[in-house]
């Protein structure tokens, strides 16, 4: 039987996660995932998934794992998986601003998502992900919504941006999350997640596979062939001179 462990942490207090409906929400879409897309199809064996808090790591039999799947970026020096230096990474946010800076790119807050679904064999960009906040502080998951439709030259600088960043950061497959703002015309970096976290969420029932889902088939080396939007989705425009969006 092989043992998938989501490691979470509903105490931690980071400025999109205000309750843990995000985290339900994100665990439930990943358990689907896994039994969706099993790396084996034509073997029996079982995949379960454990979730614990980080908190709780220190008397786990971690080693008992088959794959660690955190969705977490404070966890302990002592877990160790596959991604463990890119989450090392990620979780440096002025160390990350200042090596984005040094590629030639603005940094500040941001309030808006790239999802960037890093294969074994490619690079996938996904529709941007904004909020109905218009980049006010999000407070909950019914706050992110996807697709939010930016012009050609802002979405050809983001997959710029993505591709040197994880280029330069050795990133090994998985989804990831550039989160970036606007000053004035010009995209600045906020930081970089390397999971799906809440803004993931507005995925779900609209893009195909949903940002969970290509998580997981990314940690498991397993093909996506294209990402693809509901035609019953609802369009929004990013306008820069209210930094807000609207119903196309």
């Amino acid at each position: 039987m092989a043992r998938v462990l989501i490691l979470v942490d509903a105490a931690d207090q980071q400025e999109w996660v205000e309750t843990s409906i995000e985290l339900v929400q994100g665990i439930a879409a990943l358990k689907q995932a896994i039994a969706t897309f099993p790396p084996d199809p034509s073997s029996s064996v079982r995949v379960t998934v454990e979730t614990l808090s980080a908190a709780s790591l220190q008397n786990f039999p971690l080693g008992q794992a088959d794959r660690i799947c955190p969705l977490i970026l404070n966890l302990p020096d002592f877990v160790t998986f596959a991604g463990r230096e890119i989450h090392r990474a990620c979780r440096n946010i002025p160390d990350m601003r200042r090596h984005v800076e040094q590629l030639g790119y603005s940094t500040g807050a941001g309030q808006f998502w790239l999802p960037i679904v890093l294969t074994a064999k490619g690079t996938l960009y996904a529709e941007a992900i904004g909020t109905e906040s218009g980049g006010a502080e999000v407070t909950s998951s019914s706050a992110f919504f996807q697709p939010l439709h930016l012009s050609d030259h802002w979405r050809q600088s983001l997959y710029r941006l993505g591709q040197r960043l994880l280029r330069s950061l050795s990133a090994p497959p998985a989804t990831y999350l550039l989160q970036f703002g606007f000053r004035g015309e010009a995209i600045c970096f906020d930081r970089l997640l390397p999971f799906p976290a809440a803004p993931a969420i507005a995925s779900l029932g609209v893009q195909s596979p949903d940002l969970f889902a290509c998580h997981w088939l990314c940690l498991t080396n397993q093909p996506i062939l294209d990402l693809t939007i509901s035609s019953n989705a609802a369009h929004r425009v990013y306008e820069p001179e209210s930094e807000a969006a609207k119903l196309a």
